[in-house]
């Protein structure tokens, strides 16, 4: 069978409101605490996922009743009233972190044999840490695969509690499940970190839920945790949307400068990823903070460091999001993931790195260099890891051909994904409510005048070639002796010029269709494209031409990001600097190649370093990669996209 899933980009910004599944983390933690109380408790809001099956099967194999209502998201669960009792137990977490470490002190504190597994990806996730500090308080523990790795025996009698010093460098949850368990210690439990925890939100998280169930957690001081014996009590809880989810929508529209809505979430959160928001807004994002929703809009993407050691679930998301920012994005803090479902940084930079984007490890992190003209389609991996196929779902919002295998691991914790991110998809717009201009940027040698004119005559647009006219200015420049370099005299001559641009080129009534091809007018026309005058000049031409005509395909250097920003469709067409030389030396055999990847290097960076309007990748451009495609792939891929969002 294949696994594998081709997405398709969004042609325009991405819009909508979205509904959450709830969240994963309080979700698992409310399941266990209802688990433990007496009487019954009533969840709303509730995750049904990979992960929270795992902990709804353990809870039920320990004697707690549960009924479930998934239709409306909600269960009722009939505690045990204390610690559990078991004989000869096996519980199977399956890919689940919270739910093995949350159980772990909790079976400890229990009564009896029980075997604690997971599927072989868990089996290589680190429980070193938390099994000490249950040997420590007196726990027999026999660990029958790797050391410090599952699967354990636990041979129960109770627990006294007491003291123990525990690290959460590695993982937050350890301290959770300590946590979770303390009540049912006989003595309570004294929980001192011997440094600063990962996550520390989640640790929070954790103390809010005990908290709803009855059960106070005392903070000494930055570092202990304090609870005294007791029990868990019946209540209802309405569990929140969740954050780490939502980054990924909210990320779509500063990807795409759409505009985006997450229902049901606020910015008084108890959850640590809701953080993700304000890193947006210093991104560049406009965001509403609403009472029951957040809102986000995007705009250019800036680059910066960002320490996300209290938000780490959101590293693939920022990575996926950096990739399309004007400057380098540094990731900090974050080196315990190295130990999580995968390697996540390692796998990241793997993955971004087919897509032709740079980045790479450091020791806390990643950094991510974009480069939007290298970005390409690429079959990705996934290694089992939800959130790695997620945050490169993102990718294919303006990148064509990406694949994404093992897709299905998104059940871990959003089975719904796809079809929630379809659903931000631009409605289909009847044509006779826009201006349909299909913007064409991109560098020489991209193939963009072939297939922005092929595209026309498939679309039934006129075409227009915008970089012809600045080449006709250069020829009436040459003609008429005159310095393109100087600016001055080149902007009156645009002013007096008449330029015809069809089939065929004509310059004051004189035709030079092959004239403005040549290599002297190569060496002159990013001096006249960079001229502010002449642009001025011609872009209000160009304006002027496709609205006079209701739209059209227009190829140049800054349809999209100057001529027309809004225009309905957008792409930018790039390919390999040698992939480009070749076509431009088999145009031609008067250069050699080596001549013509030089010309064509110093005339990119003219104009994209220009000061007036560089060659850059219009916001929300779809980006397409002409390296290895055939032209007719090219334009039939267009096609389909433009028509996605305009009605013919």
């Amino acid at each position: 069978m294949n696994n594998s899933r081709l997405m398709t980009p969004f042609a325009a910004p991405a819009v909508g409101t979205v509904l959450l599944p709830g969240s994963k983390s309080q979700t698992n933690r409310a399941l266990i605490c209802a688990a433990l109380s007496k009487g019954t408790s009533r969840l709303s809001g509730v995750l049904f996922a990979d992960d929270t099956e795992a902990m709804l099967e353990a809870i039920v194999s320990l004697g707690a009743i549960v009924k479930e209502d998934r239709q409306n998201l909600e269960i009722e669960i009939t505690g045990l009233a204390g610690a559990p009792s078991f004989n000869d137990l096996v519980i199977d977490a399956r890919l689940s972190g919270t739910t093995s470490r949350f159980l772990m002190p909790t079976l400890a504190a229990g009564h009896g044999q029980v075997t604690l597994d997971g599927a072989e990806q868990l089996r290589s996730r680190p429980f070193a840490e938390q099994i000490q500090a249950l040997r420590d308080l007196g726990c027999q523990i026999e660990e029958i695969g790797v050391a410090g790795g599952l699967p354990i025996n636990i041979s129960a009698t109770g627990l006294s509690g007491g003291e123990v010093e525990v690290s959460a460098a590695t993982s937050s949850q350890f301290v959770s499940g300590l946590l979770l368990a303390a009540p049912l210690y006989s003595n309570g439990l004294k929980i001192t970190l011997t440094g600063a925890p990962v996550s520390r939100p989640y640790i929070e998280l954790t103390v809010k839920v005990m908290t709803d169930f009855g059960v106070t957690v005392e903070r000494p001081d930055e570092l202990t945790y304090l609870v005294h014996p007791g029990s868990y009590k019946a209540t209802e809880v309405s569990i929140e949307p969740d954050a780490s989810a939502a980054s990924y929508f909210l990320a779509a529209a500063a990807i795409t400068q759409g505009r985006v809505r997450v229902a049901g979430l606020h910015r008084h959160s108890h959850q640590g990823d809701i953080q993700f928001v304000g890193i947006l807004q210093q991104l560049g994002a406009n965001v509403v903070w609403g009472e029951d929703y957040i809102e986000v809009e995007g705009g250019r993407i800036r680059g910066g460091t960002f320490n996300l050691r209290e938000c780490s679930d959101t590293t693939q998301t920022l990575a996926a999001v950096a990739a399309f920012a004007e400057t380098a994005i540094e990731i900090t803090g974050v080196g315990f993931i190295r130990r999580k479902e995968t390697d996540r940084l390692a796998a990241m930079v793997n993955e971004l790195t087919k897509c032709g984007v740079e980045a790479r490890e450091t020791e806390d992190g990643l950094i991510v260099r974009p480069d939007l003209w290298s970005l390409r389609g690429a079959t990705v991996d996934t290694y089992g890891d939800h959130r790695m196929a997620m945050s490169m779902a993102l990718l294919s919002l303006r990148v064509p051909r990406i694949e994404i295998n093992d897709h299905d691991c998104v059940e871990k914790t959003f089975p719904t994904f796809f079809s929630r991110l379809e659903g931000l998809r631009p409605a289909v717009k009847p044509r006779k409510d826009v201006v349909a201009v299909v913007a064409i940027d991109g560098p020489a040698g991209s193939g963009k005048s072939t297939v922005a004119r092929l595209l026309a005559t498939e679309l039934n647009l006129p075409h227009f070639d915008t970089g012809a006219m600045y080449r006709a200015v250069a020829v009436a420049a040459l003609r008429a002796g005159i310095d393109p370099e100087d600016q001055d005299a080149t902007t009156d001559l645009a002013r007096r010029t008449e330029i015809a641009i069809g089939q065929r080129t004509f310059v004051d009534g004189i035709e030079a269709t092959d004239e403005i091809r040549t290599p002297e007018v190569d060496q002159h026309v990013s001096a006249v494209a960079a001229n502010p005058g002449v642009r001025r000049v011609l872009v209000a031409e160009q304006r002027r031409w496709a609205t006079e005509l209701g739209g059209g395909v227009m190829e140049g250097r800054d349809i999209g990001t100057e001529v027309f920003p809004d225009a309905v469709f957008k792409a930018f067409l790039t390919a390999q600097p040698e992939v480009r030389a070749r076509r431009r030396y088999d145009e031609s055999s008067v250069q050699t190649l080596g001549d013509v990847a030089d010309d064509l290097e110093r005339r990119d960076l003219i104009d994209s370093t220009r000061a007036d309007s560089p060659l850059q990748v219009a916001p929300g451009a779809v980006v397409v990669d002409t390296s290895e495609l055939e032209i007719p792939e090219v334009v039939s891929e267009l096609a389909d996209l433009f028509r996605s969002v305009v009605e013919d």
